[in-house]
């Protein structure tokens, strides 16, 4: 019934906008394609945990937070094959693509690791997310501030969620205090790559679409650190910083992770549920 629902509002808010003109066309339909696949190789990690968590309601809040990424990459990709005028489907975007047409941030696509190591990863990315929806539900584009603003009621919960457990973990034993410490260290090296952009981002801003990452970095930074000071841990010195993923240079794990996510579509072409 949610994702009938979502639909809906899709189908009414593409109906009452005009999709955009030639110039932009590109640079939107890359734009979207960046949310939606952030939002998929992070749902695809998540759903990774199901069964495994260390208790059952986490099992269940992390398959929860999985769906919700999910559907929010769905919502994007058909925004963005709306958007070019393609009869591409979402499923077709999803797992159809190769590893260097993936424009996800580096982050997303680390392996799980342990439980803190997750969390830790989901804080950082859905405190980016927030401050990123509430920027684009402002947006000129009406059709992507109304797919932001439903997504932003969720990257409130999973902001909440993450970071609850963050200061939990930081506040905890010893070790639970070094492994949330060592995530939060190796996370950081690709911080820089969620606020970075291109020449797509720079058109959109000149019209309003989306706002400058720039401006969105140290609300982030500020927020990040009142939760760390919260948890007892310190934000590494070290400077070192890895990028790539907006220009589909990607690390190792995120072939390995294609490689299962769409061994299905590529077996059976045109596979439909």
């Amino acid at each position: 019934m949610t994702k009938f629902i979502v639909r809906l509002i899709f189908i009414k808010c593409l109906k009452a906008q005009p999709i955009c003109n030639d110039e932009h066309k590109n640079a939107r339909y890359n734009f979207c394609l960046r949310l939606a696949d952030n939002n998929l190789i992070l749902a695809q990690r998540l759903a990774e945990w199901c069964s495994k968590g260390p208790i059952l309601e986490e099992d269940l809040a992390i398959t929860n937070m999985s769906l919700d990424l999910f559907g929010q990459a769905e919502s994007f990709y058909d925004y963005a094959a709306a958007v070019i005028e393609s009869n591409s489907s979402a499923d077709e975007l999803a797992f159809l693509r190769s590893e260097r047409e993936y424009l996800n941030t580096l982050m997303v696509e680390q392996p799980n690791g342990d439980f803190a190591f997750t969390m830790m990863k989901q804080m950082l990315f859905s405190a980016y997310t927030k401050l990123l929806y509430e920027s684009l539900s402002k947006s000129v584009d009406r059709t992507l501030a109304g797919l932001s603003a439903k997504a932003l009621k969720e990257a409130k919960y999973h902001l909440r969620h993450s970071s609850e457990w963050v200061i939990r973990l930081g506040n905890g034993t010893n070790e639970s205090k070094e492994r949330v410490q060592f995530a939060l260290n190796e996370l950081w090296l690709f911080v820089d790559d969620m606020f970075a952009m291109d020449e797509n981002d720079e058109a959109l801003i000149t019209i309003g679409v989306i706002e400058n990452t720039k401006d969105i970095k140290p609300k982030w930074l500020m927020f990040i650190k009142q939760i760390l000071e919260e948890a007892n841990l310190q934000i590494t010195s070290n400077t070192n910083s890895i990028s790539g993923g907006i220009k589909g240079i990607h690390t190792e794990h995120l072939g390995h992770l294609l490689c299962e996510m769409q061994y299905l579509q590529r077996a059976y072409p045109g596979a439909k549920w």
